[in-house]
């Protein structure tokens, strides 16, 4: 940042001056600035300051923010930029990421792109179009350095430096080269660090590594990135049946992949779009969030239907409306505890039938040990505010209920979700809150009706 100025204190400077005047100069602001912090920097301004933002990007860093924004930003952002200049941005991307951002652009400038390429590079393009974007073939750049195994470091560094002279520079990210046959086949890979610190008439088949993590072109990123988390990996292969050598993920997509679920993650159990606007239309946001509000007002009312069974017993015991509230606040969060839990360890794939039962057992024990705790603590609270102890004992089982139903809750309900193909993430919370609050006022309203009455 410029100056070391924070975020948002940067974006409120830009707002101020483009809001005075959209054609002000920015470019001493913004010109320090990486593609990501860009792209994060436009998405936190009002819509209508991003195009006066964008023309001023440096026209080298074009084609990197566009690769970072969501795609309805992306679209904008597309539609007002002029087609040469598109073309001139986009000249120098990997075919994984024009594979990425093809789809947003204007049919021209996708045939003008594809009628430059040579041959080589169209069919790699073709090949990356194949491959679903949450996938390893879609996060693969196909420009893997690849050399073979009988040539000499020497010969290595060499074709190194003639690499570079015909590219301009080496592929980003690179700390290690893979090692082919003559028939493309993976057999292993050549760290950097090795190929600098050996003598340079060595062999590459001498000091090459040969046990290789690699992955299937249509294996799930979210399971690359867990491998790439676990392995603390830089870079891997991406390789197809017979063992030929693809291309490479290397980590900077890996870390764009964790962003992206925990964006999703964390929005979804709003009932939000992972790629969510802050600034997109007013009607358009509201129709989004429609749905999961009127989902929520179903299950308002179906706890409304549960209270409205217990009027009588309300009337004459007013107390009851009084806790009631806690009982169900209570069973919520330690079932949103136990539900974030859940969640996480499925998306991590840390939980199957095999430990499922015993995770269960497990989130059931501490919700009984807090139930009892927590039983006793408020059994005395309503006790002393209402000298009553059958109303404490009535509210204290009705708490323990509710926290066990929470806990219980909890653990099968995105479990139950996983497996009919809903995203826990996302429905989850509506879900747990429906029972929570169902479970916990018929329990500590019928409880009252049978004791108190």
């Amino acid at each position: 940042m410029p100056n070391n100025t924070k975020p948002h204190e940067l974006v409120g400077i830009l707002t101020n001056s483009l809001e005075k005047d959209p054609s002000s100069d920015i470019t001493h602001l913004i010109s320090p600035l990486s593609p990501a912090e860009l792209a994060r920097i436009l998405e936190s301004l009002p819509s209508p300051l991003r195009i006066p933002m964008w023309q001023q990007i440096a026209l080298e860093k074009m084609a990197e923010v566009l690769l970072e924004t969501h795609d309805s930003t992306r679209r904008k952002l597309i539609k007002h930029t002029e087609p040469e200049k598109l073309l001139e941005c986009l000249s120098a991307v990997q075919m994984d990421e024009l594979a990425d951002l093809d789809d947003d652009l204007p049919i021209s400038v996708v045939n003008a792109m594809v009628a430059a390429m040579d041959d080589q590079r169209k069919m790699r393009y073709t090949l990356v179009k194949d491959y679903p974007d949450d996938s390893a073939g879609g996060l693969m750049d196909m420009d893997a350095t690849a050399i073979r195994a009988d040539v000499t470091l020497k010969s290595v560094l060499r074709f190194l430096r003639r690499l570079r002279s015909r590219e301009g520079a080496l592929a980003e990210h690179l700390d290690s080269l893979m090692v082919v046959d003559r028939s493309n086949r993976l057999r292993g890979y050549l760290p950097l660090s090795t190929l600098v610190s050996n003598a340079t008439d060595v062999k590459v088949a001498d000091v090459m590594i040969e046990a290789v993590i690699s992955f299937t072109p249509l294996q799930a990123a979210r399971e690359v990135a867990r491998t790439f988390a676990d392995k603390d990996l830089l870079s891997a292969p991406v390789i197809d049946e017979d063992n030929q050598l693809l291309g490479r993920i290397t980590v900077d997509d890996i870390i764009d992949v964790l962003r992206e679920e925990s964006d999703r993650e964390l929005l979804g159990r709003a009932g939000l779009n992972p790629h969510e606007d802050m600034f997109a239309p007013i009607l358009l946001s509201s129709l989004r969030r429609a749905f999961w509000l009127g989902v929520n007002l179903i299950t308002a009312f179906a706890a409304a239907g549960v209270i409205g069974l217990f009027g009588t017993t309300i009337e004459k015991i007013v107390a009851l409306a009084v806790l009631m509230p806690v009982v169900a606040s209570m069973g919520g969060i330690a079932g949103s505890q136990t539900l974030t839990l859940v969640t996480r360890g499925i998306a991590l794939d840390q939980i199957g039938q095999s430990n499922f039962w015993r995770l269960l057992r497990h989130e059931l024990g501490i919700g009984l040990l807090n139930g009892i705790f927590w039983a006793f603590i408020v059994a005395a609270i309503a006790y002393w505010w209402f000298s009553d102890w059958m109303l404490g004992l009535v509210f204290g089982v009705a708490l323990l209920v509710a926290m066990l139903t929470g806990a219980l809750a909890g653990a099968v309900i995105p479990m139950s979700l996983k497996q009919i193909g809903i995203d826990p993430a996302l429905a989850g919370g509506v879900v747990l809150t429906t029972a929570t609050d169902v479970i916990g006022f018929l329990a500590f309203l019928g409880l009252g009706t049978l004791i108190l009455i």
